[in-house]
Formats: C-alpha cells, structure tokens, sequence
C-alpha cells in the first residue's frame, strides 16, 4: 500500500496510523498527528481503491451504501499491512492507534468491527456504522473517541448513537464529542481528540 512512515521522538508513544478521507493522501492527517502526539511514529497509509480518480480505503455502491465484500477484502489487506509496516519499521504491532476521518474512520471502526487486537485504541472523525450483523470481537477496555457533528448530512446522529452502542456492547470505552457542525472537521473537535489521547495514553507512553 502506498504510504509514508515517520519515526518518533517518544519510542513509548503508540504509533499513529493516520486513514484520509475520499479524495485525501498519506499526507493529509499529518497535522492531526502533531497535534494529537508529537513524539509518536506514523504511518500513514493511501487508500488502495480509486472512485472517479480519488482515493478511498474501500468501495461504495452509493453515498452511504457500502460495498460490503470489498470493504471486509480491504479491512483484511489493511489488517496484514500493519504487521508487514511493523516489521520493516521496527514498531510494536500491538501499540497502534488509528486516527481516521469519513471513510478512513469507517476502515478504522472496520478493523475494531473485525479483528480482536487490532488497535489499542482509534480517533474516529465523523464515522459510520462499517457492517451491521456480525459479532464484534472482544473489545474490553479499548479506548475509542468518536467525533460528530449534529447536523451531519452523511453521518446522523443516530448513527453515531449507534456506533457507539455496538462498540460499547464489545466492551470498548467509548467517548463522543459533539461537534454542531456538519461533516466537516473542526479545529476544536481535533484539540478535543488531542486532550482524550493524552488522558488515555499520555500517562502510559
């Protein structure tokens, strides 16, 4: 997968895996990352599917319909190319935290959805429910900060409300921030992120 990988001051610090949103690149959230944790490594990683030439982590039959195999396919391919990006890079597998925005959040909640131990802990900006139906895999104690926005035209409330039922139902820790704004992602919704992630991780980084 196309991506870029940036070694860290703070070797304690998770490692963040920045996910863009459609039409984004591996370079797009790398603000977020400084703002959120300075001294972590990066990996940022471009989606692998292209819809009208924009990047995206996974195909879409509509707005807001899924293509649900191709998005199981890629949570799959994304899941393997963390290991193999641990591995080269020489950061520990088992200490990753995803920040994601729109649809790189809706692959972040995929691989929370998917594989137990797939991430310490995930920013989700602005994400939707991934897959309905499935049993979720052990999440207890997992840290999970959602971002949303009241008047979200793509994600609803409702949705959010939801998302945040099923991963609690697992065992997540789960903290919304309303923003009441749309889709877009604010300034005071990151710093909101930012000061969860130096309450969940700080101490232990």
């Amino acid at each position: 997968m196309i991506h870029l990988f940036e070694q860290g001051a703070d070797r304690g610090a998770p490692t963040l895996l920045l996910l863009h949103g459609t039409g984004g690149t591996e370079r797009d959230l790398l603000p977020l990352a400084q703002a959120v944790s300075p001294g972590s490594s990066v990996l940022s990683v471009r989606g692998n599917v292209l819809e009208r030439g924009m990047p995206r982590f996974f195909r879409r039959l509509a707005e807001g319909v899924f293509d649900e195999a191709d998005l199981v396919f890629r949570t799959k391919e994304l899941y393997d190319f963390i290991a193999e990006a641990a591995a080269r890079y020489g950061f520990d597998r088992n200490h990753v935290v995803a920040i994601g925005y729109s649809n790189g959040a809706n692959i972040a909640g995929s691989l929370l959805f998917h594989y137990k131990g797939a991430l310490k802990g995930a920013i989700l900006h602005h994400p939707m429910v991934p897959l309905r139906g499935i049993p979720l895999p052990e999440l207890t104690g997992t840290p999970v900060f959602i971002g949303a926005g009241t008047n979200d035209p793509i994600c609803s409330p409702q949705e959010t409300e939801e998302l945040s039922g099923l991963l609690q139902g697992a065992g997540a820790k789960v903290d919304v921030h309303w923003e009441h704004r749309g889709h877009q992602l604010t300034g005071s919704e990151v710093q909101a992120a930012a000061d969860w992630f130096g309450r969940q991780f700080a101490a232990k980084g």
